[in-house]
């Protein structure tokens, strides 16, 4: 292992990618946030910049306090209930768009309202759907 080397490149990078050191704005957190949605476009070409950046964003969202009531609110969700929102957010779609995983638009809305749950067979048909593991809902 050559450590001087290794001390270059890590002042290297730090001159290239200050963002490794962490974010201390929301404005650098934006920019970020659209670096990494440019990167997701070719993830497996970008993959190792993705993994490096993903713990930076993940520690400013659960760390700042423009977060704070989003992870508390988040974090009282039912896992799969939160996982469900968090699909139709990123997918744009609507109640009608589950048809085929959960059933009619009145059982997606009571699922999302919490007067039901996600079932086994709804929860392995989104997870083949959207190519999320099955843990995630649960």
């Amino acid at each position: 292992m050559n450590i001087t080397r290794m001390k270059e490149f890590s002042n290297q990078m730090i001159e290239v990618m200050p963002w490794i050191n962490g974010i201390s704005t929301s404005d650098e957190y934006d920019q970020l946030i659209e670096l990494m949605d440019e990167l997701v476009e070719d993830y497996e070409g970008n993959q190792v910049l993705i993994d490096l950046l993903f713990p930076v964003i993940e520690r400013y969202e659960s760390e700042s306090e423009e977060f704070n009531e989003f992870n508390r609110v988040v974090g009282e969700l039912e896992p799969g209930l939160a996982m469900l929102r968090v699909i139709i957010d990123q997918n744009e779609m609507t109640l009608s768009d589950f048809k085929d995983e959960i059933g009619a638009k009145s059982t997606v809305s009571m699922i999302l309202s919490g007067s039901r749950s996600l079932t086994l067979r709804h929860i392995k048909s989104l997870s083949e759907r959207f190519n999320i593991p099955a843990y995630m809902f649960i």
